[in-house]
């Protein structure tokens, strides 16, 4: 091992079933640098991440640190943790019921000559430690009492306090705001002076190049390549994350796009959520398929959750059709002709253990009432009339929706707003995990709707996807709109405003 290196992982193979989730992947960390461990969704980093903190038992490959003779096998954390790697990550595993000295020790409590806690000499030392890395608090007061951020750099103080020689920061920042961000940057910049070693996962480009000093990129399994900040202009990193090489790049155009009516079908003036999104204006016309780019974690969900009232919008106002209204819950959105199809069909959408019928008129029930059923004959139609005209493959309108492949799912989460007859469709990741010949159909098919005058919201990471489709592109960047796209509406251009604007050759 390199004497500047203090973590290698060679060769690193996972493998869930029918799918290789880490396939032979490298990665190099160095005393004392800020690493950025980047990637779409499914890329591997989580996998990565695991595998070195003993979570997952990888099947081949080794992981060597400093100081440790031979591999390293961890089987647990607390594996990890012995030879020096801690994780902290967004959501905080540590108890808010206690004083922020007692989770700085618990477990590992300092003990008196007659086997008592010395909580004299804890509290003194977490306050010490607390102090050392510049973090103003009471380490007397429970951690209940502190912001998140405040309770997230505790995490982080335990670890170093363990000495650890790796620390792994799992999306950190996710849910702070920006001062709280650049607290958190401090202590990592001072833990970096301290010799550390820092794996940052995050999908905020800003603070990958406000903070890190290398760069890991990895897709679908597989690693792409590590690059030192300076050298990797952020459309590069877009690029390598998304797997497109511009060199060869041709204009994708959706054909000839249509007038579009002058009519607004949505009408968006500052809506937010606390957290997730930041105030955004947008407008969505009558006949309009309006797509939704950015890397994963831009704020592209968060926008459509906003409006479908999904999360309830802290400011701005909503107009439907020129009527403000006040959505504060889905069944509201749908009584409104919203329909969302959500990004997570597994999670959101289907429900396994219902039937295919079931799950298609489930909107429309809930529109309609539950103490006005729908009758079965009338629900055989419904969900007739949709297997058929989505070519949905299954047995019989009666088989368990489970029981079918993701994208004969895909379709059916489809009729189920399709049914509904909505005016304003939102569609978040429509082709995400299914065959190529499906996508067709649901690209062909939104064209379709939006003939008849139906309005779309399509979000998607593929964005080739969307400019063959969209008549207009909005861009996401760490939970802000940060442009529109409409004249330029090719792939290049796209990425290039996703990146920040920057020159292809820089």
């Amino acid at each position: 091992m390199e004497e500047n290196v203090v973590l290698t992982a060679r060769g690193i193979t996972m493998t869930f079933p029918g799918v290789k989730a880490l396939d032979h992947v490298d990665f190099t960390l160095r005393e004392g640098e800020i690493h950025a461990l980047m990637g779409e969704n499914g890329a591997g980093k989580s996998t990565l991440i695991k595998c070195l903190t003993g979570i997952n038992d990888f099947e081949s490959g080794e992981i060597r640190v400093k100081g440790i003779d031979g591999p390293v096998k961890n089987h647990s954390t607390k594996d990890a943790q012995e030879v020096g790697i801690s994780t902290v990550y967004q959501e905080v595993n540590l108890c808010p019921n206690l004083s922020v000295a007692e989770n700085l020790f618990i477990g590992r409590e300092p003990l008196t000559k007659v086997k008592t806690i010395d909580r004299k000499y804890y509290n003194h030392r977490a306050q010490e430690i607390m102090d050392d890395l510049g973090i103003s608090v009471d380490v007397t007061q429970n951690l209940e009492n502190y912001s998140l951020a405040i309770q997230q750099m505790v995490a982080i103080a335990r670890a170093v306090d363990m000495e650890c020689k790796v620390l792994i920061l799992d999306e950190p920042t996710s849910s702070l705001d920006d001062e709280e961000v650049e607290k958190l940057f401090r202590v990592m910049r001072m833990l970096k002076d301290k010799g550390v070693g820092i794996i940052f996962v995050t999908h905020f480009l800003e603070q990958v190049y406000a903070v890190c000093d290398r760069i890991t990129v990895l897709r679908n399994g597989t690693l792409v390549g590590e690059y030192p900040v300076a050298e990797l202009p952020r459309l590069k990193l877009v690029a390598a994350m998304m797997g497109k090489a511009f060199d060869d790049l041709q204009e994708l155009h959706s054909g000839d796009r249509k007038d579009i009516s002058e009519e607004l079908e949505i009408k968006a003036r500052g809506l937010s959520h606390s957290g997730t999104i930041k105030p955004f204006d947008l407008d969505i016309h009558k006949g309009e398929v309006v797509g939704v780019a950015g890397l994963l974690g831009s704020g592209r969900t968060e926008m459509a959750r906003v409006i479908y009232g999904a999360d309830h919008a802290q400011t701005g106002t909503l107009e439907v059709k020129g009527e403000e209204v006040k959505i504060a819950q889905p069944i509201e959105a749908i009584h409104k002709g919203m329909g969302m199809l959500p990004d997570d069909r597994k999670a959101e959408g289907i429900i396994e253990d219902l039937s295919i019928r079931e799950n298609i008129i489930l909107a429309l029930q809930a529109r309609t009432g539950a103490m006005k059923l729908i009758p079965r004959q009338k629900q055989n139609e419904i969900a007739d009339k949709y297997i058929e005209l989505l070519s949905i493959k299954c047995p019989s309108r009666e088989t368990l929706v489970k029981q079918l492949s993701g994208g004969n799912q895909q379709k059916v989460i489809l009729a189920r707003w399709l049914a509904t007859d909505p005016d304003f469709l939102i569609l978040d990741e429509p082709t995400r995990g299914i065959d190529v010949g499906t996508k067709t159909e649901i690209q062909k098919l939104v064209l379709e709707l939006a003939e008849e005058g139906k309005s779309i919201m399509y979000i998607s990471s593929e964005i080739a996807e969307m400019t063959r489709t969209c008549n207009r592109m909005v861009v996401m960047r760490d939970g802000a709109k940060v442009g529109e796209v409409t004249d330029d509406l090719t792939e290049e251009h796209v990425m290039k405003v996703i990146a920040g604007g920057e020159d292809i050759n820089e």
